[in-house]
């Protein structure tokens, strides 16, 4: 168990998801005095993306120059994005949580900033998505509490870099040349 631990994909990965931990709470907390909530910036612009591209992509390459002799099979740079990412939702959650727990205002700005959203949505895309999840989104928003943006912040910090994993492991996988 502890020779798995050991292995140099596994100490690489962890290390960039803690700098990518930091620097991605950092960046939260500098959008959030900018007055751009970071849980309300729309998907295609959040930072997560270009965070975890360039740190995939210099931890991968790390990974394979230096530790598998230029070589990176998918399975090892999907395992290492892995860890990568839950190194990262693990610690940006957990600062994320305790700056909540120091500062509510974050969790009762963005629910007084979604309900905001949610009120200015027009008629027909109520109708696209329903209005029975309509109202029940303007219910549920006022019960939203610190860590419930904590775990959501995880689990959609998986779904984008499983996704980035994905291309970049394709993108950065290099087989040894059979003779």
């Amino acid at each position: 168990m502890f020779n798995f631990i050991k292995q140099p994909f596994i100490r690489v990965s962890v290390r960039y998801g803690m700098i990518a931990g930091v620097f991605g709470f950092a960046l939260m907390i500098v959008l959030y005095y900018m007055n751009h909530h970071p849980f309300l910036v729309p998907l295609f612009f959040d930072f997560r993306i270009l965070l975890f591209s360039i740190l995939i992509i210099f931890c991968l390459k790390e990974i394979r120059d230096y530790y598998q002799e230029g070589f990176l099979s998918f399975g090892v740079a999907m395992i290492a994005s892995f860890i990568f990412t839950v190194t990262f939702g693990l610690l940006c959650s957990l600062l994320l949580y305790l700056f909540i727990l120091w500062n509510p205002e974050l969790v009762t700005s963005f629910i007084s900033l979604a309900l905001e959203q949610a009120r200015n949505i027009s008629p027909d895309d109520i109708e696209q998505i329903g209005k029975a999840a309509y109202e029940e989104l303007l219910a549920n928003l006022p019960t939203t509490t610190g860590l419930y943006l904590a775990r959501r912040f995880f689990f959609q910090s998986l779904i984008i870099s499983f996704f980035l994993s994905l291309i970049i492991s394709v993108v950065l996988r290099r087989q040894p040349k059979l003779q």
